[in-house]
């Protein structure tokens, strides 16, 4: 039975005409059906087909306990995305949570257990290996059962009758004044790198112009963080704002003005948010939170977004680094196998997290140090001499790595502060907070949701196509852009209706 406080989706009542009632147009409905209809073989592959392919593969890979959990874990994953591609609602930040576990912790570790590579060396026991899996299966358990907790919890709407309050829309005037800022810092980051020719050449050169710009020190990389995070977040978001109400109201799209703010947002993050300058993950984002923002309703983006992340990740994403340096340093991917890239390269989640296994078994635990030092990211070191370094940059020197560019999943993240227990509450509130946000996204872009200033219409795509940098870790790299997301957001809030903008 559904719940009152979350109605249950009504087929669509027909229209009357001259000689009665008219049927509404049989196309979309096929089409919906058409399309789940295509995601069940496709749901088969993801936890039958594709791990035997995997499994088949020549390698120098032992069948131990290890192998046997990797299974496991792939084939849960694997179910747990096929639940979501075939939902009939869309569940933006599950989806997405479970696209990244079945990608960067089930196939791609699943791979290098068979073919016996991995992107990073192990430097522990087999038996770390065997741990670290187990406890992304025990996180992985702990989310689902946050988000069946919240299932059962009914969505309460705002009342505004008496107070005047709503939901939370985006006020008129301070929306102009984020796209201000857009504009003023977008176009300080471009002056400052000496012209939009540089972000069309690599990520190297980007790296080193902005070293050689006097905004880097030799023990602080706020500089640069705040730099690149004020130049590419508020064009990104000022974009999002500007698609929502060209989607949703049709007197927008025929205004002028709207129009050509929207374009010139388009140039403005084709220039800054482009995938040449920035990070692969970074690019998913505004990819991801602009699709999710153009298509709130439909179905078919939803799982095709989910269907072809997969397959990205799988098959482009390895090859993807082509911009990361110049035609001098630059090495091309050569593999005999599809299966290859994934164990030689980037997805090194499951063995650092083996390596952090063995890595605090030789000096415990650091009970919350690690995330104050993510959450108090923008202090410098010249103020905070002993703030923490990123968990995989700490790891990797322990490791003895020359490059220590290294992942640090969440689990990780949380298992180094507060070991197995710490680490299965955190997911559970993660899996509710991700979960009622689904619903409420749900309702936020329904008919009867709050219309084009909507925030949570925004804020969702934008979480979700963040996810992969949030869980791909370390946090301290990543918290800097979700911060200064979070500050424009708040800039932009409005819970008086009167204030944000109105369906027309």
């Amino acid at each position: 039975m559904t719940s009152v406080h979350e109605a249950a989706p009504s087929a669509p009542v027909p229209e009357h005409g001259p000689q009665g009632p008219v049927q509404p147009p049989a196309r979309p409905l096929a089409w919906a059906m058409l399309s789940r209809a295509l995601a069940v073989p496709l749901v088969l592959g993801l936890v039958c087909f594709l791990p035997a392919v995997i499994a088949a593969q020549p390698g120098t890979g032992v069948r131990d306990t290890a192998y046997w959990l990797q299974l496991a874990l792939t084939c849960y994953a694997g179910a747990r995305l096929g639940t979501m591609i075939l939902s009939t609602r869309r569940r933006l930040l599950q989806g997405v949570f479970w696209m990244f576990v079945y990608i960067a912790m089930g196939v791609a570790p699943f791979a290098q257990v068979v073919i016996g590579q991995t992107p990073t060396p192990m430097v522990g026991p087999r038996s770390d290996l065997v741990t670290a899996i187990a406890l992304v299966l025990l996180g992985c358990a702990a989310f689902d059962l946050g988000a069946l907790l919240a299932s059962r919890r009914p969505l309460r709407r705002r009342a505004t009758a008496r107070s005047g309050s709503g939901p939370a829309t985006a006020h008129r005037v301070r929306l102009r004044l984020l796209v201000v800022l857009a504009f003023a810092a977008s176009g300080y980051y471009i002056v400052k790198l000496g012209g939009p020719a540089i972000f069309f050449t690599s990520r190297q050169e980007i790296s080193a112009t902005v070293a050689a710009s006097g905004v880097v020190s030799d023990q602080s990389n706020v500089g640069s963080a705040f730099l690149k995070g004020f130049g590419t977040v508020p064009a990104l978001l000022g974009l999002l704002f500007w698609t929502r109400r060209l989607v949703t109201s049709r007197r927008a799209r025929r205004s002028p003005s709207t129009v050509l703010v929207w374009c010139a947002l388009l140039v403005l993050n084709a220039i800054v948010n482009n995938p040449i300058s920035n990070a692969r993950y970074w690019f998913v984002t505004v990819l991801v939170s602009l699709l999710f923002t153009a298509f709130p309703s439909s179905a078919a983006m939803y799982r095709s977004v989910l269907v072809m992340g997969v397959v990205g990740a799988l098959v482009l994403f390895p090859y993807a680094d082509r911009f990361r340096y110049d035609s001098a340093g630059y090495r091309p991917v050569e593999s005999s196998s599809v299966f290859e890239p994934l164990a030689t390269k980037d997805y090194d989640q499951a063995v650092m997290f083996a390596n952090t296994v063995t890595w605090v078994d030789t000096r415990g635990h650091t009970y919350g140090r690690q995330l104050t030092g993510s959450a108090l990211f923008f202090v410098p070191r010249s103020v905070w001499s002993g703030k923490p370094e990123d968990t995989g940059v700490r790891v990797g020197q322990w490791m003895g790595m020359n490059m220590t560019n290294l992942s640090a999943p969440l689990w990780t993240e949380l298992w180094v502060d507060f070991g197995a227990p710490g680490m299965v509450g955190a997911f559970a509130l993660i899996g509710y907070a991700a979960a009622r946000t689904d619903r409420r996204y749900a309702r936020a872009v329904s008919r009867d949701g709050p219309g084009p200033g909507s925030v949570l219409a925004i804020a969702a795509p934008l979480i979700a196509g963040y996810t992969f940098i949030l869980l791909r870790g370390p946090l301290l790299q990543s918290v800097g852009k979700l911060a200064i997301a979070a500050l424009c957001l708040l800039l932009v809030t409005s819970f008086r209706s009167r204030n944000g903008w109105r369906p027309r």
